[in-house]
């Protein structure tokens, strides 16, 4: 990207925008959306329909000041078996509702830290899985995991229970910066988790790296990804490091002068490209790699990619379950996501017969229409609004006029109803995305702009 132009294309598309995990996105929310509400959503599921789910375990061995999800740290196996026996519960009034035995195509635990449930619950739930669901041949069974905490037991257990993917934080290697984001994590551990898993027969292995965090150089991300390189992940996820002081208090340790700017950021962000590329990775929609082989990398080739609140994804399912505090599912009528606290959760459990359901949001036809245009554009680099209605040019006039700046920019090419992202401009997809949502337009009326804009992280 010519430096010279930069300046211009920060003060043009820089600001905070979604990161387009759904659509609505999560400030779209409301109380309005209830137990009742996602009951009925499950129990018109068509029978034949698969689904995926997702566990949220909101545990940590020790807070990261960098982290921006609802996690805590959690000292005894008790609390974390008891949190393990509330999953079991929400499962099965879920499986309950939908009232036949579902396929299952993905089953992925996040957090927090999933691999802090002792090795007994996480059996005990696993089992329930595979009594209240029927699991596709060849499903991704998913587990997130801290490589500076690997009790000797987990790898094993991993493979014994049919583990097939994990997925890694490092974030960077540089020690000051490490230092400065309270994760103080060597090559040699992150090298020893991931040869532990392998030889316990997980093969897929994901790893997530941040550009912008304090301290950070051009240099040091460029180091840090090609010493990642070397352990030849599957995937690697590249995220801009999202600052909301805001929202996670723990980030008000990080100083803000350490943090660098949009400029920077652009480059470091570049370089990382640059590095990944050459040693084999493809890039995958707006911030993930693969190697050439990896499902991931061949969805995008055959434009089967999707994109939901895990990120990018192999998985079709139009049903992902969420379980847990704060856990957020996609149902084909709308969003819902769970009580955030676990002490929520679990009095939301303990109140009733129904499902821990804080807050949502229905989705009308146009939101599945742009839905589905959004998840193109972040997933393919462009759509074809053709595709989606008989008179694209009348029905999308005005988001056609908009994309003028990003065709100028060289960020877009466009013909009739055709988008296109090119290279150049991959760094922006949300912007051109954004185009395309009427969400954020009324929340930024009913907000003056400023609240709107503080939900979302900086889009560069």
């Amino acid at each position: 990207m010519d430096a010279a132009a930069l300046p211009e294309l920060i003060a043009r598309y820089g600001g905070n925008l979604p990161r387009y995990t759904s659509y609505p996105t999560a400030a779209s929310f409301t109380d309005a959306v209830g137990s009742p509400q996602v009951e009925s959503w499950l129990a018109a599921l068509p029978d034949s329909e698969p689904v995926s789910l997702y566990f949220h375990v909101p545990f940590c061995d020790e807070l990261c000041r960098f982290c921006g999800c609802n996690t805590s740290v959690m000292r005894h196996d008790s609390g974390r078996s008891a949190y393990a026996d509330l999953l079991r519960d929400e499962l099965a009034r879920v499986a309950r509702l939908m009232g036949s035995t579902r396929t299952v195509r993905h089953v992925q635990f996040g957090g927090g830290t999933p691999t802090t449930l002792p090795p007994d619950a996480l059996r005990a739930l696993m089992r329930d899985v595979h009594a209240l669901f029927r699991l596709e041949a060849g499903a991704e069974l998913s587990m997130e995991m801290d490589p500076r905490h690997v009790p000797a037991p987990c790898p094993p257990l991993l493979g014994e229970l049919g583990f097939n993917r994990i997925s890694l934080g490092v974030q960077d290697l540089d020690p000051r910066v490490q230092e400065a984001c309270g994760r103080l994590q060597s090559f040699e551990q992150t090298h020893d988790c991931i040869s532990q898993v392998r030889a316990a027969g997980v093969s897929g292995v994901n790893i997530d790296l941040i550009y912008g965090l304090p301290y950070q150089s051009v240099e040091s991300v460029a180091r840090t990804a090609r010493s990642i390189a070397s352990l030849r992940p599957d995937r690697l996820a590249v995220f801009g490091y999202a600052h909301v002081p805001w929202k996670q208090k723990r980030q008000q340790l990080i100083p803000t002068q350490s943090l660098p700017g949009s400029a920077e950021r652009l480059a470091q962000r570049a370089q990382m490209d640059v590095v990944l590329k050459q040693e084999g990775y493809v890039p995958v929609g707006l911030d993930h790699y693969a190697l050439p082989a990896d499902p991931l990398a061949q969805a995008a080739r055959t434009g089967t990619l999707h994109r939901n609140f895990q990120g990018y994804t192999t998985d079709s399912c139009t049903a992902l379950l969420g379980i847990g505090a704060s856990a957020v599912s996609m149902l084909p009528q709308g969003f819902a996501q769970n009580v955030v606290s676990p002490a929520g959760y679990a009095r939301a459990l303990a109140a009733g017969p129904g499902l821990p359901v804080a807050r949502g949001v229905a989705r009308t036809a146009q939101d599945r229409q742009r839905g589905a245009i959004i998840e193109r554009i972040m997933c393919d680099l462009g759509v074809d609004l053709g595709a989606q209605t008989a008179d694209a040019t009348a029905d999308f006039a005005g988001e056609l006029a908009a994309m003028a700046p990003f065709v100028r920019d060289g960020l877009v090419s466009l013909a009739g109803p055709v988008i296109r992202v090119t290279e150049k401009g991959r760094p922006f997809l949300r912007n051109v995305a954004a185009v395309f949502d009427t969400h954020r337009v009324g929340l930024a009326a009913q907000s003056g702009g400023g609240a709107a804009a503080g939900r979302f992280s900086s889009t560069l």
